[in-house]
C-alpha cells in the first residue's frame, strides 16, 4: 500500500518543516543535522519500488522498514528525511548509513496511515492525479 501526501498541490511553495513533522508525529529524533529541513512531500510505503516510482521534490518517506535498502532509496531519490512509523528504530549499521549521507531519522509510534493522516490534517496534503 502506498499513500501519497502531497502539500496542497503547490510545487515549491508552502513546505513544512522537519522539526514541525517531528512535534505532528509525536516522534523521537534518530538523527537529525538540522530540523529546519523543509519537506513538500510524504510518501509512505513499506514498498521501496513504490517511493521509487512515485517520489516528487524534497520528500520524505514514512515506512516500516526497518533495513539499509530504506536508507539507500532515500538518497537515490534525494530524500531529506525517513520516518520509521510503528515505533519502529532502526539498528546503528542504519543509523551510520544515515549520518554518513545526511539523511535524518525519526520514528513515530503512530501507524502509517495515522501519521501519515496527521501530517496531511495540519497541512501536509492534497494528492496526485496520476497515482
Amino acid at each position: 500500500m502506498l499513500y501519497w501526501l502531497y502539500n496542497n498541490g503547490n510545487e515549491g511553495k508552502a513546505a513544512m518543516q522537519l522539526k514541525k513533522i517531528i512535534e505532528i508525529l509525536k516522534a523521537d529524533v534518530i538523527f537529525c543535522e538540522n530540523e529546519e529541513i523543509e519537506i513538500l512531500t510524504a510518501c509512505g510505503s513499506d514498498m521501496m519500488s513504490d517511493a521509487l516510482a512515485y517520489v516528487k521534490d524534497r520528500a520524505m518517506l514514512l515506512t516500516g522498514l526497518v533495513n539499509p535498502q530504506t536508507v539507500r532509496t532515500a538518497e537515490m531519490l534525494d530524500m531529506p528525511a525517513v520516518v520509521f512509523v510503528r515505533g519502529k528504530v532502526p539498528g546503528e549499521d542504519i543509523v551510520g548509513l544515515a549520518k554518513a549521507k545526511g539523511i535524518a531519522l525519526i520514528s513515530t509510534r503512530y501507524r502509517m496511515f495515522t501519521a501519515c493522516g496527521r501530517l496531511y490534517a495540519q497541512g501536509l496534503g492534497g494528492g496526485t492525479d496520476d497515482i
